[in-house]
């Protein structure tokens, strides 16, 4: 490996480790539950300290059996929105190496004409 690669390595290692030792572990449950809390708890009770009288609109249409499971469907959720930028991606970059693969010397009506039969009628 070259130098470069290996000082890329040790950058991503340090900036990939620094912050989990600057982090402060929670030391109680309690407090290990809100410091990994997502924005939905906090939301949730902001909205119940703003307006203690409010009644969601609907309510969930599947609800997940687990906080496993829920981080699951999330992760699929991604992999499924990844694959499909990741497919247009390709998509374009291919159309616009077709693109430019068009002999450049053909004149725009001959591309737009259809081509003659090669047997011609009576």
């Amino acid at each position: 490996m070259s130098r470069r690669t290996l000082m890329l390595l040790a950058a991503v290692l340090l900036i990939t480790a620094l912050p989990l030792c600057w982090v402060a572990q929670p030391t109680d449950a309690a407090a290990l539950a809100e410091h990994f809390g997502g924005a939905d708890a906090q939301a949730q009770q902001a909205i119940a300290q703003l307006a203690p009288h409010y009644q969601p609109w609907f309510s969930p249409v599947l609800e997940p059996a687990s906080n496993e499971i829920a981080s699951l469907l999330f992760a699929l959720q991604a992999a499924l929105g990844a694959g499909v930028i990741g497919f247009w991606l390709g998509l374009s970059v291919a159309r616009e190496r077709a693109a430019r693969q068009v002999p450049a010397t053909a004149p725009a009506s001959d591309l737009a004409r259809p081509a003659e039969p090669a047997h011609p009628q009576p």
